[in-house]
């Protein structure tokens, strides 16, 4: 909570400001029932109207005072709450971008699109409550009755009595109310979840019909998250309630004692109507607490959440260079007995795998669904760090470069293509926003794409919709590889980049590529873009099986022969069906 509290250091003045306007105002709602008591017993009880008017134009003057104040107060309030949340939600993305991309699965898509908006939501209103009223209602509750007792002491006694014991009620429903509405947060995060996936999977869903068992998982996901919700608010319901109750039956206690003390003698008619009018705010004072405890539960549960984004490790690619960093400029790799283990898995990934590629080489990666080729891809530009051996590029370990730097030399093409909403051009610029118009369409050239391109309605300006919806899976997987290509990079990484291209599209990329000073490597499922490689590297269940060219292999490994002969007999067999 301290970490989120520090955000609102820049903004000490305004709240100053606000919370001195709050006690303007919290100064003319001690007053009100004191000067009304002197209207009541000095002037209509005396029948004096100079007293009334006099006493009365205090009235008005002081709530008037009281209104500019709630006024300012107000504006001070919303402007350090809007800033506030302004500043936590650009903390809070700014870390997401600096998250290591190991610990970044930790958190769930959707729960932290849920942290960055509905909690801080919940902040910022809590704190303009602060700012507007939080500390106004405790504050009249004590005051209010040191007010009353200086009225008359004996009438005002009850309130001494049971207000202290109210405060313990509601202390203890807001420790109660901290993990209901925690609870509350997480199923809105699946909540979230579920319609996230529903939204982009929407051409899948409507494809195959799965309307109805969409409806019906979120509607499970809802109700969880109403029952949670009513769960919540139902602690809220019962107390405020009781608390209004006992209030209530000590007000009614405060008339039936001052009727007592009034026929007595011992007190007027205006201390009476005074205490009661304490009487009355305190209990509306309690309402206001109970609102503000759930606030304030709501706000601890979403400050714990925001916390622990904030409070995550920052990736070492934004740290400040070192001035003895490494460069990478040829674009030799070298694996050297290196395994690697994903934190939350029991089993190595990656065991012992050892190659060499030489700049300028062109290596191609084969095996089975599972076999780590992927994973072996993510080592090269630190998105994890390998967990045994060794990686030198251009004779250095690849620990001794800044992130950042080796990352600015090196082209990646995931498996999954993402595309962003915006023009062509803006997509390919992604890999270099300072390229040139030229360098452009060299990239797309390369990558096979200028052509079509050029077809495009806007050619370059074309506006992609969201994740390239508009486009066909070739094409959105060769602008990927333009993007790439636009950095002109020491490192090309082609992760199963060219599966949805033809046979003739990929070997016209592939003759491109070997007019590119980079070193290249490839992993693919095609036999052909093995045979085009310099090397070709068989995987099999994390472990180098072979290694050597497509003709090497097909001698050395009963493993890559079956491959080679089953995507020969995949391709006889489509032949014949097409011929029929």
């Amino acid at each position: 909570m301290r970490s989120i509290l520090s955000f609102l250091k820049p903004y000490r003045v305004a709240m100053a400001i606000a919370l001195l306007l709050m006690l303007v105002e919290l100064m003319v709602e001690l007053f009100h029932p004191l000067l009304m008591s002197k209207v009541i017993d000095n002037g209509i009880m005396q029948k004096d109207l100079p007293t009334v008017l006099f006493w009365g134009g205090i009235m008005v003057v002081i709530s008037f005072l009281g209104f500019v104040g709630g006024i300012v107060n107000s504006f001070f309030a919303a402007h350090v709450s809007q800033s506030f949340g302004f500043d936590i939600r650009k903390s809070l993305f700014a870390k997401v971008q600096s998250i290591p991309y190991a610990d970044f699965n930790k958190f769930q898509t959707s729960s932290l699109i849920t942290r960055i908006t509905s909690d801080v939501t919940q902040l910022q209103n809590t704190v303009f409550m602060g700012l507007r009223i939080m500390m106004r209602a405790p504050l009249f509750m004590v005051f209010g009755m040191v007010m009353a007792m200086m009225v008359h002491f004996q009438v005002a006694l009850i309130l001494v009595l049971v207000t202290p014991l109210l405060l313990l009620l509601l202390i203890w429903m807001m420790k109660k109310a901290f993990y209901l509405f925690r609870s509350v947060q997480e199923r809105l995060d699946l909540t979230n979840g579920v319609l996230r996936e529903n939204l982009m999977g929407m051409r899948l869903i409507k494809a195959l019909v799965r309307d109805a068992h969409e409806i019906k998982r979120f509607s499970q996901t809802n109700e969880a998250l109403m029952e949670r919700t009513m769960a919540a608010l139902r602690l809220i319901e019962l107390t405020v309630p009781l608390l209004l109750l006992v209030m209530n039956l000590s007000i009614m206690f405060i008339l039936w004692s001052g009727h007592l003390q009034v026929n007595t003698g011992d007190a007027t008619i205006g201390q009476i109507v005074a205490v009661v009018n304490y009487a009355t705010r305190i209990a509306g004072s309690f309402s206001t607490i109970s609102m503000l405890v759930m606030a304030l539960s709501r706000a601890k549960a979403s400050a714990t959440r925001v916390t622990e984004v904030l409070a995550t490790t920052e990736d070492p690619a934004n740290a400040e260079l070192k001035t003895s960093t490494p460069q990478v400029t040829a674009g030799s790799i070298v694996f050297d007995q290196v395994s690697f283990q994903y934190p939350d898995m029991s089993e190595p990934v990656l065991k012992s795998v050892s190659f060499q590629a030489r700049p300028g080489e062109t290596i191609a990666l084969l095996g089975a669904t599972g076999s780590g080729k992927t994973s072996l891809f993510q080592l090269i530009p630190r998105l994890y760090e390998l967990s045994g051996g060794q990686i030198w590029i251009d004779g250095n370990d690849i620990g001794a470069f800044e992130p950042s730097v080796l990352r600015s030399e090196i082209g990646y093409v995931p498996q999954e293509v993402m595309l962003f909403t915006g023009s062509v051009k803006a997509n390919i610029l992604w890999g270099k926003d300072n390229a040139s118009m030229e360098d452009i369409m060299e990239a797309a050239q390369k990558a096979q794409i200028h052509e079509t391109i050029m077809k495009l309605p806007e050619q370059y300006e074309t506006i992609v919709g969201q994740k390239g919806v508009n486009l066909s899976g070739g094409q959105k997987q060769r602008i990927s590889i333009a993007r790439a290509l636009l950095r002109k990079p020491k490192l090309l990484l082609l992760d199963d980049s060219t599966s949805a291209l033809d046979v003739r599209t990929e070997a016209a990329l592939l003759a491109a590529l070997r007019t590119i000073q980079c070193t290249t490597l490839i992993i693919t499922q095609k036999i052909g873009t093995a045979i085009a490689a310099d090397k070709v590297l068989l995987l099999e269940e994390g472990s180098l099986s072979t290694a050597g060219t497509h003709e090497e292999l097909l001698a050395q490994s009963a493993l890559y022969r079956e491959i080679v002969q089953s995507q020969i007999r995949e391709e006889a067999t489509l032949h014949v069906s097409i011929t029929k």
